[in-house]
């Protein structure tokens, strides 16, 4: 198994201060011990829009020169919307994001179900908002005709990625995922080749050892990717998980996790994200260098996990 950074950790949403360019990135990453990159395929990393060909082929050259990989990149789609021509947008975006993934050599990318994505408050990213026009919003949708169209979208852009040459990995990820059975449901009703999935720990229910590891080897080969989140700090020398300040949040069960990765024989990667509010004990928004230290301490617990 592999150890990776995802940019969204430097994407300038969850901390005061700007977002970090991707050669910054890559040069951090490397320096922390890193063995990749997932570049987040939106703004201000990697949106499809903002790339030309000579860009793409930039950030290729950039990233190699470091010697490291990219195992995936992430897109951020929502294919559970009730109006027709959202889902049609949402269908082009993901084509372009599968063009980007292969021509950035990238072989996997990351799918939502449904992604709620977020607002911005003075410039700082939040949940809270978008959870509720999604709780709020089309009363009369149910959860089955949410899942259908969702199934729908998979296999047009499993067809696409297929004739791309790259794998699309679906996650565990809220709101129509629920459980990670529901990814296994949807990679099966599309039947392609194409389709993946990412099963990340901390999006699991429960974190109870035996979930946890009936969860990886229901989803056996068909892991391809995945992530691991969290906060950390230093014991006695060592990098180990801390409670995130201002949640009941429990801790991951990562051990479990990862012993039972190896078991079903996944040597793909774990990607670091941070992607929550970096607050610090006042409730005060922290800066770059406590999300660089938390990168950094995720990096150490993993690889020492991995290893």
């Amino acid at each position: 198994m592999k150890v990776g950074l995802y940019t969204i950790s430097f994407a300038g949403v969850w901390y005061e201060g700007a977002a970090l360019p991707l050669p910054d990135i890559f040069r951090r990453a490397k320096d922390m011990g890193f063995d990749g990159v997932e570049i987040g395929a939106r703004r201000p990393h990697a949106s499809p829009m903002d790339l030309d060909p000579k860009a793409r082929a930039a950030i290729r050259e950039q990233l190699d020169k470091t010697g490291l990989e990219m195992p995936a990149i992430a897109s951020y789609n929502n294919f559970a919307s009730p109006i027709l021509e959202q889902r049609e947008n949402e269908l082009l975006m993901v084509r372009e994001q599968i063009r980007l993934a292969h021509d950035l050599g990238a072989p996997v990318l990351r799918l939502f179900a449904a992604w709620r994505g977020i607002t911005l408050r003075d410039g700082h990213g939040t949940y809270e908002m978008t959870r509720r026009y999604w709780e709020n919003g089309h009363p009369d949708v149910t959860s089955l005709e949410r899942w259908h169209w969702v199934a729908d979208c998979l296999k047009e852009v499993a067809q696409f990625a297929g004739e791309m040459g790259v794998t699309l990995a679906l996650q565990n990820h809220e709101p129509v995922i629920r459980r990670y059975t529901d990814v296994l449901d949807l990679v099966r009703a599309v039947d392609s080749p194409a389709l993946k999935a990412c099963l990340d720990c901390p999006l699991l229910p429960s974190q109870e050892d035996d979930y946890v590891a009936q969860a990886v080897r229901d989803t056996g080969d068909l892991q391809v990717h995945s992530h691991f989140g969290g906060e950390f700090e230093e014991r006695d020398g060592e990098a180990v998980q801390r409670q995130i300040l201002h949640t009941t949040r429990d801790l991951i069960n990562y051990p479990v996790f990862v012993r039972a990765l190896r078991e079903i024989g996944y040597t793909g990667y774990l990607c670091y994200e941070f992607c929550h509010p970096c607050l610090g004990e006042n409730r005060e928004l922290l800066g770059l260098d406590e999300v660089t230290q938390q990168v950094e301490l995720a990096a150490r617990y993993m690889r020492k996990l991995v290893d």
